[in-house]
């Protein structure tokens, strides 16, 4: 194919775009909660309100991708990005804020749906597929490194509002070199048929879904605010399950999430990411709040397990999957997670971000050579016209696991100690952290259960998969 590697860049910008906005919103929040006098209940919209459309809309962009053709999708979103970013850098109150958030949500869901599936298609499956994956998991970990670098710095010295400009001048550069570089494409699929009920009640589904983990986050499981929305989301994602039963173009075949390894690595990204969203979550809220350090010294903190993720996630958990397959690769790491988790209990009032260093390393291990190995297992045997398909259940699932962690270990934490003082909140996050542990160990036992042991490319009988270039 022509272009591949000019492609391939682009893919990472969209992926670098969401992964640095995601970093460094969540080192500005405690600058953003003070300028608009909000409760930390309401400030998790700030990240919440993204999350809800972003996970609401994978999905349906990832299929519509499909059908009408990835470049579409993928620089309407850069643009979307790019505006939302910059009224939400001018925003005169929270609500305008949490506004702005939302439509970023769309244009990151919009790109990165996108940007997944435009690589399943140029790299055929095996070790090129996974060497590439591996630049890519290197790439997020240094775009998440930098944005809590870059988050600490601009906060502390521009202003936060500087953290939603930075996105602008590298959403429209993207979009101009996508527009002019990225080839025309038409529809990877002869069905232009979307599924409209099969849209409405997925999307509809699981923003209920995160809107209701989203207040449990904030006011616990018991609230009517939350368990009416999770209740509606069961009963709407269940008559989407219908629908797609009986669809002759179905939005989601149920046949492709039963096909091989697919729904267990589904189920294996959203476990992942509820441990590293609530430990992530809980981390930088100690080290401030806590601790009382610096949104830049906060910054700084992440960056030792940001460059295991970079070092480790991008070059070497490739390479771990190609010689000894992906279910022994997850089982390493979901025991370093549950390991890692359980080391940051050390954690105390009047404390140093230093003793949690062993549990925050070891657990960034485990995380590092975890994701890759999800996705390769989630897109395993994926054909021509079902990659948006494959990249919309997969990023969904691991969007999804951010709130439901994040929800999980903040009632935990509210439930076993109430928050009323500093030696309250630290008590509430050791259990809190112990729970995390415990959810590693759930993604143990669920990898236990993972089909592909050994990859095809493992025989020296292996060749690649054709890929039609376009």
């Amino acid at each position: 194919m022509k272009y591949v590697r000019l492609i391939f860049f682009l893919v990472i910008i969209a992926y670098f775009m969401d992964i640095i906005d995601a970093s460094i919103v969540t080192v500005a929040l405690p600058s953003i909660r003070v300028e608009f006098g909000a409760s930390i209940a309401d400030s998790q919209w700030i990240y919440g309100s993204y999350a809800i459309t972003l996970a609401g809309v994978l999905l349906l962009m990832g299929r519509a991708g499909d059908i009408y053709g990835q470049k579409k999708i993928f620089v309407a979103g850069l643009v979307i990005f790019t505006i939302a970013s910059f009224t939400g850098g001018i925003a005169p109150s929270l609500l305008s804020l949490i506004i702005s958030r939302s439509v970023q949500g769309i244009g990151a869901a919009m790109t990165t749906v996108t940007a997944f599936a435009i690589f399943i298609r140029i790299f055929p499956e095996g070790p090129e597929r996974n060497k590439a994956l591996g630049y890519i998991v290197a790439v997020l970990a240094g775009g998440f490194a930098a944005g809590a670098v870059v988050g600490g710095v601009l906060t502390t010295f521009l202003g936060w509002r500087w953290v939603m400009f930075i996105n602008v001048p590298i959403g429209i550069i993207a979009a101009i070199l996508c527009q002019r570089t990225l080839p025309a494409g038409g529809s990877w699929v002869q069905n232009r048929h979307l599924d409209i009920p099969g849209t409405l009640t997925v999307t509809s589904g699981i923003i209920l879904l995160i809107f209701g983990l989203t207040n449990a986050a904030g006011i616990g499981f018991t609230s009517v605010s939350t368990f009416i929305p999770l209740i509606a989301s069961v009963l709407v994602l269940g008559l989407f399950l219908l629908i797609e039963s009986r669809s002759k173009s179905p939005l989601m075949p149920l046949s492709f999430v039963r096909r091989g390894s697919v729904l267990t690595a589904n189920i294996l990204a959203l476990v992942l990411t509820s441990v590293v969203g609530g430990v992530g979550f809980i981390i930088p809220v100690y080290f401030q709040n806590i601790l009382g350090y610096s949104a830049f010294n906060s910054g700084l903190l992440t960056l030792p397990p940001a460059i295991i993720f970079f070092v480790v996630g991008g070059f070497a958990a490739s390479r771990l999957v190609n010689r000894y397959g992906a279910k022994k690769i997850l089982l390493v790491s979901y025991g370093l997670v549950a390991i890692g988790a359980l080391l940051l209990t050390p954690m105390s009032p009047n404390g140093n971000a230093f003793v949690l260093f062993p549990g925050l390393l070891v657990w960034a291990l485990g995380a590092s050579i975890g994701f890759p190995a999800i996705n390769i297992a989630a897109v395993a045997g994926t054909k021509p016209g079902e990659e948006g398909l494959a990249s919309g259940i997969v990023n969904t699932s691991s969007r999804i696991g951010f709130p439901v962690g994040l929800a999980i270990l903040l009632t935990v934490a509210g439930a076993f100690d109430p928050p009323s003082s500093a030696a309250g909140i630290v008590a509430g996050f050791q259990v809190a952290v112990i729970a995390a542990s415990l959810i590693g160990v759930l993604g143990f036992l669920i990898a236990l259960r993972l089909k592909d042991v050994k990859p095809a490319w493992a025989s020296g009988n292996w060749k690649p998969n054709k890929v039609a270039a376009q």
